[in-house]
């Protein structure tokens, strides 16, 4: 695999693991603001949301990849954490704890894992009968 077509395969699933989690966030921003459910009640959906993006991250990376998918996986959830790393530390100068990293290894878990199912399903549409 040539790493051009890698880092453009890592891209897309990064931009569509922001696209998702944007989307999420202004939904349930909407869900708090005009409901009376707390931020406590809402915190399940909010990791639902995040496990959701990185798994579809991960299938568009590894379809669009087409080989190595853990690779590509690995990859895109790096890629997803510094962007976070370097948003939280540089914007607002707080570092990230061992709560935050362990939910990013789980993230980068399952994007591996949506990778992998990414690169088969599309070997899948290619190989002859």
């Amino acid at each position: 695999m040539r790493s051009k077509h890698a880092l453009s395969s890592m891209g897309s699933g990064l931009l569509t693991i922001v696209v998702i989690v944007l989307a999420t966030s202004v939904l349930l921003s909407l869900i708090l603001r005009f409901t009376s459910v707390s931020q406590q009640g809402i915190s399940p959906f909010i990791i639902v949301g995040s496990v959701i993006a990185f798994f579809i991250g991960g299938l568009i990376a590894g379809g669009k990849g087409g080989e190595r998918g853990w690779l590509l996986g690995v990859g895109t959830a790096c890629m997803y954490i510094i962007l976070l790393f370097l948003i939280q530390y540089l914007g607002y100068r707080v570092s990230m704890n061992a709560e935050q990293l362990l939910y990013h290894g789980g993230y980068g878990l399952v994007c591996i894992l949506g990778s992998i199912i990414g690169v088969n399903l599309k070997g899948e549409s290619h190989r002859e009968a």
